[in-house]
């Protein structure tokens, strides 16, 4: 006959789902919440280029053609970075409900990586195209900040769970009880 406390453990019970409620809840404000520093300092680490206005439209000049590939670049680098950071910690905080923490890390880190976006295009300088629809021949206008496709959007999610791996199948400990 199996044991009261057996049958008591084995079920989803009010407390176990409240628990893992509030971890979903716990884990998606901390990604959001690093998403929008990593849009911080995704802003901070690119050097707008400068173009010009000609004929009402932003174009660039030969060195801003050059650079404007950096924000990309250090959009991904910046996600990866703050993806595989979250997700280990949260790995390590959550190492008991596996299943959970997968769901929710991806939910979390795909928000990241839209709340970073916005975070560092509204830091970062306005629309070049509608800034030269008004502007001079000539006038000099630095590039906005964005993001080339849809792949880099990939970052966040992917280092997120290339870090719940590692954690995961290398650094928790499983305690199970030998029947």
């Amino acid at each position: 006959m199996p044991h009261v406390t057996e049958a008591r453990s084995t079920r989803l019970t009010r407390e176990v789902v409240l628990a893992g409620l509030r971890r979903s809840v716990i884990v998606v404000v901390a990604f959001a919440a690093v998403g929008a520093l990593a849009g911080v300092v995704w802003e901070w680490l690119w050097d707008p280029p400068i173009g010009f206005a000609y004929e009402h439209k932003w174009l660039p000049d030969l060195a801003a053609a050059r650079a404007e590939f950096s924000s990309t670049g250090w959009y991904v680098l910046v996600a990866s970075v703050a993806g595989l950071l979250t997700a280990a910690a949260v790995g390590v905080a959550f190492d008991r409900w596996e299943l959970l923490t997968l769901g929710v890390v991806l939910a979390g880190s795909a928000l990241a990586a839209w709340v970073m976006l916005r975070v560092g295009q509204a830091l970062g300088p306005p629309d070049a195209q509608a800034i030269a629809a008004t502007a001079d021949d000539g006038t000099k206008i630095p590039a906005n900040l964005t993001v080339a496709g849809k792949s880099p959007f990939v970052a966040f999610p992917a280092s997120a769970l290339v870090a719940l791996i590692v954690v995961f199948f290398a650094f928790t400990r499983r305690h199970r009880k030998a029947d």
